[in-house]
């Protein structure tokens, strides 16, 4: 069955960074767009960034443009989040998600399966 396990995650403090990976089993990896979404307490759903299955296109919405590099390796079959610059709002449970299709999207219902999600907290 499919599998997405999130790992990397953890305490930071302020300007520092973390690398978010997540494994992923039970389907074609390299066939499939992934993304990384957060949920901050108290707070809806966010797409963070997504990328294609082929690693052609990324997305990033715009409050992590320039800190954050989304990538995969298909051989692999394992999607990263690079953070850096790290700052008290990126404070959130993140998730890993599959999409149902090559390419990414910024709606629910476009993904199929989700990890367990993996905390992230910025304080100092």
């Amino acid at each position: 069955q499919v599998q997405l396990v999130e790992s990397g995650g953890g305490l930071a403090q302020p300007g520092g960074s973390l690398r978010l990976s997540c494994a992923a089993s039970g389907f074609r990896f390299s066939r499939y767009a992934m993304s990384w979404a957060r949920q901050a307490p108290g707070k809806g759903l966010e797409w963070v960034s997504g990328i294609a299955s082929d690693d052609s296109d990324t997305y990033y919405t715009d409050s992590v443009k320039g800190r954050f590099t989304i990538s995969r390796d298909n051989t692999k079959n394992t999607l990263y989040l690079q953070m850096n610059g790290l700052k008290s709002e990126d404070t959130a449970l993140y998730y890993c998600a599959k999409a149902r299709g090559p390419y990414y999207a910024i709606e629910d219902d476009e993904y199929d399966y989700w990890g367990q999600g993996i905390q992230v907290t910025v304080s100092s």
